[in-house]
């Protein structure tokens, strides 16, 4: 396959939903292409960019509200676990940091905040 045919492949596979991450998996087990960036000359992500697919909020951010919403739901049934009470703190600090990051790169908007309630919005 050629460039061009990796990229539409690429954006055909992200507009149905998938991420960066699970289209490369996708190219890389269904079509043997081991590397877009071997092929296009170009990382998967700012590819599907420049084709006009871009998430909202990035995907390492995305995963980790996606963790924290699965964490609140485990504490809403067991109060007393304590460890993942403070594994939820820190994690929590860690979207804030990851937050400011994107922030002052244009990544995400200047309003974005983390809240609790936010990340469930966000990850459903």
């Amino acid at each position: 396959m050629d460039a061009t045919e990796v990229t539409e492949e690429a954006v055909k596979l992200a507009k149905g939903g998938l991420s960066s991450a699970q289209v490369g998996a996708r190219l890389r087990d269904g079509l043997g292409i081991p590397s877009v960036r071997a092929v296009t000359g170009q990382r998967l992500t700012p590819l599907l960019a420049r084709q006009g697919i871009k998430p909202d909020v990035p995907e390492d951010l995305q995963a980790l509200l996606r963790r924290v919403v699965h964490l609140q739901r485990h504490l809403a049934q067991h109060p007393a676990d304590l460890s993942n009470r403070r594994g939820l703190s820190l994690m929590e600090s860690r979207i804030r940091r990851l937050a400011r990051y994107y922030r002052e790169r244009k990544l995400l908007p200047e309003n974005w905040s983390y809240t609790a309630a936010s990340a469930v919005l966000q990850v459903e």
